[in-house]
């Protein structure tokens, strides 16, 4: 059993962006937290792409800073290039997205986290986890250290069993050259988990001096950068200029490479056992599936200010080191290129997330968690949203409260946990806007309306902050009650702006709101025609605009959500026997028995169970509860 090492309330395995996010969250909720790593100079490491954000990603980001998580405050502090993508679209699917300095956001990240109270980082590979009476107690050690806690949340990301893969060179490996966890993995299948093989990848690294960027289109950041975090401040946030990123393309001749070299490519020499993500598939995957295309965008993006490694977004591959270095030079711009690191692919062990509560504890084990990559998903934002739920969650279940759980109506990162442990998924998860049917309540401007008050009441949002957003709250009610109490009448000034807005006169005087309404008109527009006493904030005049224009649009969503919230509240006993239910198909009943959905409004979201089958379990559960009711 190992020599005994320490005890704690909370124990987080893994210091990836959700092992961050879980271990900040349950040691700023008072619990006494370990965080327990391979390797302390690979904390919040981006073994990938030097981003965060983006479509859906960016949402994620923001509703982990309404909570009082940490990912937003980091990447604001050691950002290189900040955009709002999609600004020609509606606010649904507005998202920003930064490039980092990866290196800053490591050190910035380990810097909190070494300065948490309640928090202790460790050095450290677990081999196995300590199961007494059925539920997690602790881990021990590859050095025999035994560490106790009443809670274990586990985020290994890709090192489970690892491998990394290039051409024909195959080893076992974590990310970026980095130890793999073999024996971890091995224990979790003793344990009775099922286990899939997943499989990501990443392109080769190149030598700022030796690309032409003449060839090349220019990237650059936003001139008046938005930040992810609600904390952050022109003060606060990264103050150096912005670094661009550069466009350029593949050629036919890149293609022609990829077509002669495909026996040599893992993915379709049969290497490669593992399944990939579909939304970020490898250019050998894309030159085969998407054949008709001429060429493909190729981004150019800096790995930080101290580095002249540039990263190849878009040339993601596990193709043989030689024809990676083809690859290259044939794009406009790399002729003459040096790679500094080549690309790879890189399978890894997953837990099938079928087999975990919304919360992300663990059916088969109680008190363990999982969160980020293991659970099935890709990208560091999908990673941290989770993470903070299951930390979340993992210090609650030692306080004794009540599991939080996030719904698909509140945010994206209750769509991500519900497809995840309702739908599971067969390749990695990547969320997208898509993804969500109540989008135009999930957006990037109000994740603080939407999460605040929960973080408020889990106690990482604090009284300071909850005020300010108490008062942005206020102040955009009384704008809205101001703009519908002022009457805006046909004058020649009123028509003249209209017209050159683009928009029909006026035939009458309207209130305020009304005239906002009109797609043409702004509210800068309206602010020139009846502008308040005292100065609005640019976030409130965002929200004002935003919830006027899309008003009827966002009350048709709301009554879609009252309407799921009714099937949500019709609670499923855990013990019910789906067998015992008559009429349901047995397809049905074997989904129902193995995801044991915790609601009516879950069990809807089940693939494979129909609206008939619903329709049997609902007058079952009325049944049911009357039986219950009389016996009591």
């Amino acid at each position: 059993m190992g020599y005994h090492a320490g005890d704690y309330d909370v124990i987080v395995i893994g210091a990836g962006h959700a092992g961050c996010e879980a271990a900040l969250a349950a040691a700023r909720m008072g619990c006494e937290t370990l965080l327990i790593t391979i390797n302390l100079d690979m904390v919040a490491f981006m073994p990938c792409n030097p981003s965060i954000g983006g479509p859906a990603k960016g949402h994620v980001v923001r509703e982990i800073d309404a909570l009082g998580g940490e990912m937003g405050r980091n990447i604001d502090k050691t950002f290189i290039q900040m955009r709002m993508l999609n600004t020609g679209k509606g606010p649904a699917v507005h998202a920003l997205r930064a490039q980092a300095d990866k290196f800053l956001y490591q050190h910035m990240m380990k810097e909190t986290i070494e300065l948490q109270e309640n928090l202790e980082l460790r050095q450290g590979m677990v081999e196995e986890l300590i199961i007494e009476n059925g539920e997690c107690r602790g881990v021990i050690t590859k050095t025999g250290a035994a560490y106790r806690a009443k809670t274990v949340v586990l985020t290994t990301g890709t090192y489970l069993r690892g491998k990394v893969i290039m051409g024909e060179l195959m080893y076992e490996s974590g990310p970026n050259n980095q130890q793999p966890s073999i024996k971890l993995s091995e224990n979790l299948r003793e344990l009775g988990f099922d286990l899939v093989r997943f499989k990501t990848g990443t392109p080769p690294r190149v030598l700022r001096e030796s690309i032409d960027f003449s060839k090349t289109e220019i990237q650059p950041g936003d001139e008046k950068p938005k930040y992810f975090s609600y904390e952050t401040t022109k003060e606060t946030a990264a103050q150096e200029e912005q670094l661009p990123c550069w466009l350029t393309y593949t050629s036919s001749e890149t293609h022609q490479i990829i077509n002669d070299n495909l026996h040599r490519a893992p993915m379709f020499s049969g290497q490669i056992e593992g399944t990939g993500p579909r939304y970020c598939p490898s250019i050998e995957d894309k030159i085969v599936r998407f054949h008709d295309k001429p060429k493909h965008q190729i981004f150019l993006e800096p790995e930080g200010r101290h580095t002249s490694e540039y990263y190849v977004q878009g040339l993601s591959t596990s193709m043989p080191e030689d024809v990676q270095l083809k690859m290259l030079r044939s794009i406009s711009g790399l002729e003459n290129v040096r790679m500094m690191r080549t690309g790879y692919a890189i399978e890894y062990d997953a837990v099938v997330p079928t087999q975990l509560w919304p919360t992300l504890e663990t059916k088969l084990v109680p008190n363990l968690f999982t969160a980020g990559q293991i659970n099935g998903t890709s990208g560091y934002e999908e990673a941290a949203g989770q993470g903070i739920v299951a930390g979340i969650n993992a210090a609650r279940k030692v306080q004794g409260k009540e599991p939080v759980v996030i719904d698909r109506s509140q945010g994206y990162i209750g769509v991500l946990i519900d497809d995840l442990v309702t739908k599971g998924t067969n390749e990695p998860y990547r969320l997208l806007t898509s993804r969500a049917e109540y989008r135009l309540l999930l957006r990037n401007d109000n994740a603080d309306l939407r999460l605040t008050p929960l973080g408020y009441e889990i106690g990482l949002i604090k009284e300071e902050r909850y005020q300010r957003f108490l008062a942005k709250k206020e102040a955009i009610a009384q704008e809205l009650a101001r703009l519908a109490g002022v009457k805006i009448r046909p004058d020649e000034e009123v028509q003249q702006l209209l017209a050159e807005a683009g928009t029909a006169p006026l035939q009458n005087s309207v209130d305020a709101v009304t005239l906002l309404r009109r797609p043409e008109i702004t509210y800068e527009q309206l602010d020139a025609l009846c502008p308040p006493e005292e100065s609005v904030s640019d976030e409130v005049k965002e929200q004002v605009e935003i919830q006027v224009k899309y008003s009827g649009y966002i009350e048709k969503q709301l009554l879609q959500v009252e309407r799921l919230k009714k099937m949500e509240k019709k609670r499923i006993p855990e013990d019910i026997d789906y067998n015992a239910i008559h009429g349901i198909a047995t397809e049905a009943k074997q989904k129902l028995a193995e995801i044991r959905p915790l609601s009516v409004g879950q069990a809807s979201r089940i693939s494979g169970v129909t609206p008939a089958d619903i329709s049997i379990l609902l007058v079952y559960l009325e049944h049911y509860n009357k039986v219950v009711a009389s016996r009591a």
